[in-house]
């Protein structure tokens, strides 16, 4: 099969690689027809990568068809239409029973638990999938949602859902979103769905921000100076909750300055960064709330499709480019420049 291959930094191509097969009686093959670029991804290209290892396929967001399973699947079968949710759990521990597959007691670590990091775990930006404990980690798709939105399901749309539920929106607040990235539009929709009264949408792209205007998000100017733009907004007092969706110190840190007295901050921002500079004083002074974690997608996709199929969220709206996987090695440079309005990405390994 033909796979995006990481090679090192900035060195991504698309190569043959072998097959893959079930993982184990208790996996699956899936035949990928829409695979998406995450900002995350963008953290190995650019060579900061989770692990030293290379040739691996990257990515973890697909959409595709059951070609193959274990003896021991029981909830998809060939030939089912399925997503494949970011975050990868076993079918057997308390905490995946419930959804919370980033707490799985068998896949213990970061590089266990997404797929695309590593190479014992190679990635969806490919023609074949390898998924493991399929009956946790294959979700079937209602046929009303297309391959589009489905692959903003599998990591962008829930991962923002997460991050705005664990803010505790309440209806008629005010919410900041920093960061204007797939993630960060769907968290403008999830927090107008929330009852948000108002989203201010803060990135230094503009045509970021005119994404997030179409999506009902109040753009703020791009100003040098953000913390004084969004004290105006809302009368001097800051946002009742801001999230962060880049995971840069400088955006942390401006949400925390900027969030009201007694406000919340939920981080969900991929961070590299093992030593934050954290004003605790200033957190404990203004008595904040803080959140940042890892969505489980499994316990997020379940409202996300029931909002999807009542017309309350949009998530194939983020996506801008649809380009075949063969010029994925073009698709990850022209991201990495924020080229051409480029915004969501999708892969398609069969044009």
């Amino acid at each position: 099969m033909k796979g995006l291959v990481y090679r090192g930094p900035a060195d991504v191509e698309v190569r043959e690689v072998p097959d893959p097969g079930p993982p184990d009686d208790d996996g699956a093959v899936v035949r990928v027809s829409a695979a998406g670029i995450c900002g995350s991804d963008l953290h190995i290209y650019r060579g900061d990568a989770f692990s030293a290892d290379t040739g691996f396929c990257l990515g973890h967001e697909a959409v595709g068809r059951v070609t193959a399973v274990g003896c021991r699947v029981r909830e998809v079968a060939v030939g089912d239409r399925v997503l494949v949710p970011a975050s990868v759990g076993c079918t057997s521990c308390p905490p995946c029973r419930t959804g919370w597959v980033t707490r799985c007691e068998r896949r213990t670590g970061t590089l266990d638990t997404f797929y695309g990091l590593h190479a014992g775990l190679p990635g969806s930006q490919a023609e074949l999938l390898a998924v493991p404990y399929a009956d946790a980690n294959l979700v079937l798709l209602p046929d009303g949602i297309s391959d589009a939105a489905a692959v903003v399901l599998t990591d962008n749309a829930p991962t923002a859902w997460y991050g705005a539920r664990r803010a505790g929106i309440r209806p008629g607040e005010t919410v900041a979103v920093i960061g204007l990235g797939a993630v960060g539009l769907m968290a403008v929709q999830s927090a107008l769905v929330m009852g948000a009264a108002r989203v201010l949408a803060l990135d230094p792209l503009p045509e970021r921000r005119r994404r997030a205007a179409d999506l009902g998000a109040v753009p703020l100017t791009g100003s040098p100076d953000p913390k004084s733009e969004l004290r105006a907004a809302t009368g001097g007092h800051g946002p009742d909750v801001v999230i962060e969706a880049v995971g840069a110190d400088a955006t942390i840190d401006l949400a925390i300055r900027a969030v009201r007295h007694a406000g919340r901050v939920s981080i969900v921002g991929v961070t590299h960064n093992r030593a934050f500079p954290m004003h605790l004083q200033l957190v404990q002074v203004k008595e904040l709330d803080l959140a940042i974690g890892l969505a489980s997608m499994q316990r997020e996709i379940p409202a996300l499709l029931a909002l999807c199929a009542q017309g309350r969220l949009s998530p194939e709206q983020v996506v801008t480019h649809h380009l075949p996987l063969a010029d994925g090695s073009v698709a990850y440079r022209r991201y990495a420049a924020r080229a051409d309005g480029i915004g969501k990405i999708i892969l398609h390994p069969g044009r």
